[in-house]
């Protein structure tokens, strides 16, 4: 019988109690016009623990904020392109504005949306969508990344360190190749297993039990610190860790140290590399609905910027910490430049 972890159950739960949380009427009559703000999650939806929970943080406290209202789609496994401008049109049709795709996978069907519906302000996360009406919300994730290489290059004993990724796409891929700069410039001897839950498809975001395979089998060679680039499917990695003392994860978007979902297996995440897609999201919403100055092109969240850093929580890594800080100003001041691939 296939295992199901206690991460995916609970992550089944809250993803129900989401769905009914927005369908009991959270959004404006259909048709109506400025309805509020429309969000579209990635595979995984609220309640991943990760990336897609980051994004519902800023457009809570953006809801919250600002007194607006709002609705949430999220993709399905299997969506096809045409599946995700159907979600994203039916949120510009109703009339919510801005409207938000979370998630590289969105880019096809939102420049199609945008095309279309030019009155309506859209948002990208993690990719780029070049039209008037879209703001692309982009973070330098390997330079965050290459502090969490640092991080484990100073905490492993075993100089074995994993790396698991949703998937093999160019922005996993950024994560990937900054830690990999970070570890090797930290720790030479140390060598990195790299695993993808899922090639070539999203849908490996969304699979904690396979994430939490992929770590085991880790944590048998001895690999002693993973980083996980794996929205859900992270979670169950961590969930690994967490059953295997001397070992660490490493969290990644948010700051997974304090995610009430993972609050089982906390003393176990070494750091997390916070990626602010709340900050971006919620910046975005406010400049369509309070500034009423629509954010459009690339908005850039680097290390300068603070969109991306590394968390003291937990204090696992406050003995390495001036080392850790030594190589962020290193990568601000442009002493060290990050490779933003991963390199076989």
């Amino acid at each position: 019988m296939r295992r199901v972890s206690t991460i995916a159950v609970a992550g089944i739960a809250t993803a129900a109690l989401a769905f009914s949380v927005t369908a009991c009427g959270s959004s404006s009559e259909e048709g109506s016009k400025d309805a509020g703000v429309g969000l579209a999650y990635d595979v995984g939806g609220r309640g991943d623990h990760s990336f897609n929970d980051s994004a519902a943080k800023g457009y809570d406290k953006a809801l919250k904020d600002f007194d607006v209202k709002g609705k949430e789609l999220t993709a399905k496994d299997g969506d096809t392109d045409a599946d995700r401008y159907d979600k994203l049109a039916s949120l510009a049709e109703a009339g919510y504005n801005p409207v938000i795709g979370v998630g590289y996978a969105w880019t096809p069907s939102l420049t199609k949306a945008a095309k279309k519906y030019k009155d309506t302000d859209f948002a990208i996360v993690d990719s780029v969508v070049d039209a008037k009406n879209v703001a692309s919300l982009v973070s330098a994730e390997h330079e965050g990344s290459y502090l969490a290489g640092v991080a484990a290059g100073l905490k492993t004993k075993s100089n074995k360190v994993g790396f698991i990724g949703g998937t093999d796409s160019a922005l996993i891929k950024k994560f990937a190749g900054g830690f990999q700069q970070g570890l090797k410039d930290t720790n030479p001897k140390a060598s990195l297993d790299v695993q993808w839950v899922q090639v070539g498809s999203p849908k490996g975001f969304g699979m904690p039990d396979r994430g939490k395979d992929i770590a085991e089998g880790m944590l048998s060679n001895k690999v002693d610190v993973i980083f996980s680039a794996a929205g859900g499917s992270g979670a169950g990695a961590i969930e690994a860790t967490a059953g295997k003392k001397g070992t660490w994860s490493i969290g990644v978007d948010g700051d997974q140290y304090y995610d009430k979902g993972l609050a089982q297996y906390k003393n176990s995440i070494l750091t997390s590399m916070v990626k602010t897609v709340d900050g971006s999201v919620y910046d975005f919403i406010k400049s369509v609905v309070k500034d009423k100055k629509p954010e459009s092109g690339v908005q850039a969240y680097d290390l300068k910027r603070g969109g991306v850093s590394l968390s003291y929580s937990g204090g696992f890594i406050n003995d390495i910490k001036p080392k850790i800080e030594a190589a962020k100003k290193k990568i601000i001041d442009g002493q060290i430049k990050v490779q933003d691939t991963y390199k076989d």
